[in-house]
């Protein structure tokens, strides 16, 4: 019998032939709740169990609520044992008690909530700093609820700057083009679908998995209104060569006068690599770089809510993206594609970027690199798996099965560990090598070394059986396809 299924559908047939079905009905949506979930007296069962695809008739008590929805999110997966996941799912209890303080307060009402406005500006300008920004003070950045309305804003800049500069030949006969690898993250090619720019998307090519500089600034036209550098690509967790492709970009302006600005998708990486590869030249160090993205519930360690994009300087983001909105009573202006949204996320940003500092974050990154490399050294050690990354950039490693291995897939690997809790993304690779299949492990903070032993222990466990099958088990292969996140 399904759990609180309320009046949808017939659940198994618990009366006799002589017994009248209203009885059997009546007796079903008793038995659906526990007793213990009445009110006072256990004794006293529920009469009915609430529909669960329309409003229930009534009220009940918020204990019964509670228990009704705590049950049936028991059957999602242990977000602690999500090894597919990016975001954040650990935080200190005095974080969760400071969000549970700002829920209630929403972001966009500056006026009434000063302070929580000006945490979003210190945030912006801690930023700003960290990635080299030429005047930390003079660069530009909101809040948003994540890199994918960062990335759309980053790209509406972009847009919106490049048509300005064509103003006689757009929109009649001329059609922008964003370069990128086809790594990308999937809220990209939603950014061109949206707002009508040609997606030109750099195929893989044997074992470079990631964007080529000559081949992206190849690519670049007249039309082309930038190239998005991936820090970090959730396909396997390696850095795109970002100063390298801002040199060949160099090359091109001096060859044809073409001036084409990067964004860097650091929704990972920018916040790993300054504290972990600090001689790596990516950011507003680079003169070409325009605008970077990041998560702040990736690796800034915030629960899932927020994300950060910041210009150069103002003179990157065109003004007319900047709405000054007079509400409540003061002028407020605001540059992000949502409106409402709770304060929590970005009170608990900044309270992780005060409780860690610098010393902090690269304390917490190194330990999710370390994590990383030695589950990837491990792995890659078993002669039934090949790595091809091994975790020492973001702290993610991607591996696919050995050439000799015909018995099982990474699907099997997937699903086997999926028995015992962890939860192990197969999927495969995009155009050029659809013929690679791969799992991918992501470390984040509260994955510890423990728990990596743990998951090698299970793996081990079960690979005598998958050495066993005559064969893969097989898949839906519409299934099988790049996890975006």
């Amino acid at each position: 019998m399904a759990l609180h299924r309320g009046t949808q559908g017939a659940e198994g047939n618990m009366r006799g032939p002589a017994e009248d079905p209203a009885d059997d009905h009546t007796e079903r949506r008793r038995l659906s709740l526990n007793p213990f979930f009445g009110e006072a007296d256990p004794t006293n069962g529920m009469s009915s169990a609430p529909p669960t695809h329309r409003l229930p008739d009534g009220p009940m008590p918020p204990s019964t609520a509670y228990q009704l929805v705590h049950d049936e999110l028991m059957l999602d997966g242990n977000s602690r044992l999500n090894l597919a996941t990016f975001v954040t799912t650990w935080m200190e209890p005095q974080a969760g008690v400071l969000m549970a303080e700002c829920r209630d307060k929403n972001m966009i009402d500056k006026d009434e909530y000063p302070r929580t406005a000006e945490l979003e500006r210190r945030c912006v300008t801690m930023l700003a700093d960290l990635w080299n920004a030429p005047d930390p003070t003079a660069t530009v950045g909101c809040s948003t609820t994540g890199s994918s309305e960062a990335c759309m804003l980053a790209g509406l800049a972009l847009k919106r700057r490049w048509t300005a500069k064509n103003g006689d030949r757009y929109p009649g006969s001329a059609k922008p083009n964003l370069v990128m690898g086809v790594n990308v993250q999937v809220c990209w090619e939603k950014f061109c679908n949206f707002w009508e720019v040609e997606a030109r998307l750099l195929p893989m090519e044997g074992d470079r998995f990631h964007l080529d500089p000559q081949a992206a600034a190849d690519l670049c036209d007249e039309n082309t209104i930038g190239v998005v550098a991936i820090l970090g690509s959730t396909f396997d967790g390696s850095y795109e060569p970002v100063a390298e492709l801002c040199a060949a970009l160099d090359s091109l302006q001096e060859r044809t006068g073409l001036d084409i600005p990067v964004h860097v998708d650091g929704a990972s990486g920018a916040m790993v690599a300054p504290f972990l590869d600090e001689d790596l030249v990516w950011d507003f160090r680079l003169p070409r770089v325009s605008s970077i993205n990041t998560s702040g519930h990736k690796y800034g360690l915030v629960y899932p809510g927020v994300g950060w994009a910041l210009w150069r300087t103002s003179a990157e983001l065109p003004e007319e993206l900047v709405f000054r909105v007079n509400y409540l009573g003061g002028e407020m202006p605001t540059f992000a594609l949502n409106f409402s949204r709770p304060g929590a996320q970005v009170v608990a940003q900044y309270y992780t970027f005060l409780r860690l500092g610098r010393d902090g974050f690269r304390a917490v990154q190194q330990a999710a690199r370390d994590v990383a490399c030695g589950l990837a050294d491990q792995i890659g050690a078993m002669d039934d798996f090949r790595l091809l990354t091994r975790g020492d950039q973001l702290p993610v490693f991607a591996f696919t099965t050995a050439p000799q291995v015909t018995n099982f897939d990474v699907f099997d690997v997937s699903r086997r560990l999926r028995e015992h809790g962890w939860l192990m993304p197969a999927y495969t690779f995009p155009a050029n090598r659809e013929d690679l299949s791969v799992l991918r492990v992501v470390c984040r903070n509260g994955f510890s070394a423990d728990l990596a032993a743990l998951l090698l222990a299970d793996l081990r466990l079960l690979l005598p059986e998958l050495r066993r099958q005559p064969h893969p088990l097989g898949r839906d292969k519409s299934a099988a396809t790049a996890f975006h996140h």
